[in-house]
């Protein structure tokens, strides 16, 4: 399958996108975290996951060779009925984790006619306390400061970048012991789980930090209204998530149609070592 396809958008930006699996199987959009990219669905051990199914794996605004606009979020399901419409793909399911959690709900909103099953795990959600509860601090500071301080969290991340682009394994290492709580660490200190992140944060940064600065301002912007999502979402919860806190849990109880997944005894990286179990949940009629 191919690793960089791009595709004109209407609106004249780029969106560049890989592509995993069967071309003739059951067509799911995958949307990557922050950091992220379309190459770590190719990273992840095991992938493509299950037999019969195309992945479709598109970057994001301001990650790897997907244009970075303005209002990402709320453009996105325009952009992705476009992608959809041009690999003649007319209807599909969609999961996301994380920082991709919200892309996937603002399509659950906007595009439903679209979508088959939808899933996510470990959602970033909006900046209240009872959403944000159990997040680790450095994240919860940087939820706070984003909107008000874009332009500062702009340069951070572009310094953060430019340290990837030098040392990717010495910046990994900074957020291993900043953001990580222990059973988080267990997993990325697996030397098939690091490699993910070895190979995908050149990536992910490649347009030095823009997307992941905007992803970060998205929980104190939040206007995603979820209890008028009327598709049925699965949410996978990992109950000691250091990095999202209760959010995706807090998505799921306010959400009209959603099924909760809570996963014990885990943490935010999960979703590394159980992308077939998820997939397999999702694609059941």
């Amino acid at each position: 399958m191919k690793m960089k396809n791009i595709f004109k958008l209407s609106d004249g930006k780029k969106m560049c996108y890989a592509e995993y699996g069967d071309p003739k199987g059951k067509p799911i959009f995958l949307f990557h975290g922050n950091p992220g990219s379309r190459l770590v669905w190719g990273l992840i051990p095991d992938s493509p996951f299950l037999s019969k199914i195309h992945l479709i794996c598109p970057d994001r605004p301001g990650y790897g060779f997907t244009d970075y606009k303005e209002n990402a979020l709320e453009k996105w399901p325009n952009d992705i009925k476009e992608l959809a419409d041009s690999l003649k793909i007319k209807k599909f399911l969609i999961f996301a984790p994380s920082g991709g959690g919200p892309y996937a709900l603002e399509c659950a909103w906007k595009i439903p006619e679209r979508l088959n099953n939808i899933g996510i795990f470990g959602s970033v959600g909006p900046n209240i306390p009872e959403a944000t509860k159990g997040a680790n601090k450095p994240l919860k500071l940087l939820w706070k400061i984003s909107n008000p301080l874009f332009f500062l969290v702009k340069l951070q991340m572009k310094i953060m970048a430019n340290s990837v682009k030098k040392n990717p394994n010495k910046v990994m290492e900074k957020l291993r012991n900043l953001e990580l709580n222990e059973e988080e660490k267990k997993i990325f200190d697996k030397p098939k789980i690091r490699n993910i992140f070895l190979n995908d944060f050149p990536e992910a940064y490649r347009q030095d930090g823009i997307g992941s600065a905007y992803d970060s301002t998205i929980p104190a912007t939040w206007n995603i209204p979820l209890d008028k999502i009327k598709k049925k979402i699965i949410v996978w919860h990992s109950k000691n998530d250091g990095l999202v806190g209760n959010m995706s849990k807090y998505i799921a109880d306010k959400l009209p149609n959603s099924k909760l997944i809570i996963i014990k005894n885990s943490g935010h990286l999960w979703i590394l070592e159980n992308m077939k179990k998820i997939l397999k949940t999702l694609t059941i009629k």
